[in-house]
């Protein structure tokens, strides 16, 4: 056998494992079992190299970034907002679709340094500033801290049923899931382990809303953004 028909053999047995690969992790990554009928509505790699299906509070304070061969959404200082009531400071909102059941993750990386309210959020059911949902992923818990949040009308409340005392944040990207059921109330949030929720809740207050990335005062990148969702019809 000639070296060129080795090498293509080599290059396309290559390519298949590949691909292979590839199907096998979308397969392992992709949404729990209970919601596969929702269609993949919504993905972002940031391979483009810019943030322009994105709505940030302060757009000074967000840039792609490279990481060796990827690009990143980064946070990478504190916005210039001001919210009409206590709610997060730092947020960059999906602007094409508004959804009401939905499976939201991304990969998130905190590039802050390690204090009590270390932090990472994740925003969803966003009808304006003064009334959303969010998922406050702090380094230890209290009543303002690492648990999922309602802001309506007045300053944000915890509406966590169950949640873990904290988050262990370092310098690697984590995969966090949140998923919610409109019907029923339940609000779930993953860290990692997608088997096992770090925090639960039941509200049924907002039940169409947009989705964001953010934090509450801290800085941060996301990457990998993917949404399986019922995604709410566009009125003329």
């Amino acid at each position: 056998m000639g070296k060129k028909v080795v090498t293509l053999v080599v290059l396309t047995v290559s390519c298949v494992l590949c691909y292979a690969l590839s199907m096998a992790e979308e397969k392992a990554s992709g949404p729990p079992a209970k919601v596969k009928g929702m269609p993949l509505v919504f993905k972002e790699s940031f391979e483009k190299g810019n943030a322009e299906r994105w709505q940030p509070s302060d757009t000074s304070a967000w840039k792609i970034v490279a990481e060796e061969d990827n690009h990143v959404y980064s946070l990478f200082k504190g916005s210039k907002y001001s919210p009409p009531v206590r709610s997060p400071l730092n947020f960059s909102l999906v602007k094409e679709i508004t959804v009401s059941d939905f499976v939201f993750e991304a990969k998130l990386k905190s590039t802050n340094e390690e204090y009590g309210h270390r932090d990472l959020c994740l925003f969803f059911g966003y009808q304006d500033a003064s009334h959303f949902y969010y998922v406050h992923l702090g380094s230890k818990a209290d009543a303002n801290a690492n648990s999922i949040f309602i802001v309506n009308g007045e300053p944000r409340v915890s509406i966590a049923k169950t949640r873990t005392s904290g988050t262990k944040w370092d310098d690697k990207y984590h995969l966090v899931r949140v998923v919610r059921n409109v019907k029923n109330g339940n609000i779930k949030v993953f860290f990692d382990d997608m088997k096992k929720p770090v925090m639960t809740a039941s509200d049924k207050t907002f039940a169409w809303g947009r989705l964001g990335l953010g934090s509450f005062d801290d800085t941060g990148n996301f990457d990998d953004v993917r949404v399986w969702g019922k995604v709410k019809p566009q009125t003329k």
